[in-house]
């Protein structure tokens, strides 16, 4: 666990977050036909072969703004060195060439307060890990253990199917997303991942 100087502020080591219907509002195996494009540097949205758009939901570049700029104390170093917390995305699409297509064309404004650069930053440089590919989320998840080492209690999961609420087996907190990711629902996974910390 990583702590500040409130039990309000305290995050996980690692944010997971679901693709389809939790990033953005569609399927990207069933819904979208490659290959994608960009229309110059227009923030925030991609164009299928027919001109479909893909974007994520209004909420999540602020929230993946709020991730990465979170600088936190390891835990258990003698010297207090600093880190970020860990984003992954972790999808079962059946189309993961594409939706990794997506997150590289996908650019993120920079955030709305307190930025240092003005640029737009490609959606895939937010993410630290990922499993995209299909088959159980437990797999995504074991396989980030074995690569980060960061325990199962320290990840925080938002999804939009309750299936893969399966990944509590592990030890992960898992947050449903029913309509789509918005600061509401983050905050929501936050309190219980929190709560459940408190408890320890």
């Amino acid at each position: 666990m990583t702590r500040s100087n409130s039990s309000d502020e305290l995050h996980p080591q690692l944010v997971a977050f679901d693709l389809d219907y939790t990033l953005w509002d569609l399927w990207i195996d069933t819904h979208v036909t490659g290959p994608l494009k960009r229309n110059g540097n227009t923030l925030n949205e991609v164009l299928d072969k027919f001109d479909e758009p893909i974007s994520f939901y209004k909420d999540v570049p602020e929230i993946l703004h709020g991730l990465r700029s979170r600088s936190l104390p390891v835990k258990g170093d003698e010297v207090q060195e600093d880190r970020q917390v860990v984003i992954a995305a972790c999808s079962r699409t059946h189309a993961p060439d594409l939706a990794q297509q997506c997150l590289r064309l996908l650019l993120i404004p920079p955030p709305s307060s307190g930025s240092q650069s003005p640029r737009h930053t490609p959606a895939i440089e937010f993410f630290d890990e990922l499993e995209i590919y299909p088959g159980s989320k437990i797999k995504h998840f074991r396989e980030i253990h074995k690569r980060t080492g960061i325990p199962f209690s320290e990840m925080l999961f938002f999804d939009d199917e309750s299936r893969n609420a399966e990944v509590e087996k592990l030890g992960v907190t898992f947050c449903h997303v029913p309509r789509g990711l918005n600061s509401q629902i983050f905050e929501k996974g936050l309190k219980e991942w929190r709560r459940r910390q408190a408890n320890e």
